[in-house]
């Protein structure tokens, strides 16, 4: 099944939840740590459903759907993809790796792994930081591996969704069958 935005945004909550169990879904799953800006929000929502993600969790005093700024950033995706809200990432990482879940953080550290050299299992949950302050210290010391994607001008990051499509992604290379 595939639907265009005009589809997407005019279907109902109830509408997706019933056929939300059709969707074929990756074993990755995305984690925001105290995103905080809607628009962003609502872009990864986007992404979740781009990349077939099984659920996204936001943690954090943040705002949830559904929401007016969310709803149009996300183009209304945000009623197909799976989500769930958690006071604290560290409870939400702790369910997680009980769940067997790698967790792979996108953050620049001392201790950060190329992106293109990472290594991962066969279930992935990717967490993306506050746009400000990044990901918590707190969270890093959780984490399995801390990946970054080198820089080569002047400008030390990338925007946060944007750092994070481009590791999902990679991400999702190295862990599907290559006839998917």
């Amino acid at each position: 099944m595939k639907l265009n935005s005009h589809q997407i945004r005019a279907s109902k909550v109830g509408e997706s939840q019933k056929l939300q169990k059709e969707i074929n879904r990756n074993p990755i799953v995305l984690v925001l740590d105290n995103v905080l800006d809607t628009y962003n929000i609502g872009s990864f929502f986007r992404l979740a459903d781009a990349l077939g993600a099984e659920k996204i969790y936001l943690c954090g005093p943040v705002v949830t759907p559904p929401n007016i700024k969310i709803h149009r950033a996300s183009i209304g995706t945000w009623k197909w993809i799976p989500w769930e809200q958690f006071d604290s990432t560290i409870d939400c990482l702790k369910k997680l790796k009980t769940d067997g879940y790698q967790i792979a953080a996108c953050e620049q550290d001392k201790t950060s792994v190329n992106y293109l050299k990472a290594k991962y299992q066969s279930k992935v949950a990717v967490i993306a930081g506050s746009e400000s302050y990044g990901i918590s210290k707190e969270v890093l010391k959780m984490v399995d591996q801390i990946i970054e994607i080198p820089m080569y001008g002047i400008n030390i990051s990338l925007n946060v969704l944007v750092a994070t499509s481009i590791i999902s992604f990679d991400i999702l290379s190295k862990i599907l069958p290559k006839d998917r």
